[in-house]
């Protein structure tokens, strides 16, 4: 296995990592932003009002596309798997 196909490999790995994480981040980021924005018109400064919607918005969207993410996993992990024998000879 020469350098340039371990460089690939890692960023193989690291464009799938961001790939199946952005959805998740992305809609936390935002629910977080409207609840902050929430906050600071009503002047509520309670800690669960910004941690429950982050929670509830994270489990819907992994209820909508955890299908997806899981099977881009797994196919990841296919490829990984099926390229050892051609790297190691």
């Amino acid at each position: 296995m020469n350098p340039q196909q371990v460089l690939d490999a890692g960023q193989q790995g690291l464009m799938l990592m961001l790939m199946v994480s952005a959805p998740i981040l992305v809609v936390v980021l935002v629910v977080g932003l409207l609840v902050s924005i929430f906050q600071a018109a009503t002047q509520l400064n309670e800690a669960t009002l910004s941690f429950v919607p982050k929670v509830v918005a994270a489990i819907a969207v992994l209820a909508f596309a955890g299908p997806w993410m899981l099977q881009t996993l797994v196919e990841y992990l296919q490829r990984t798997l099926q390229s050892i024998p051609g790297a190691v000879g």
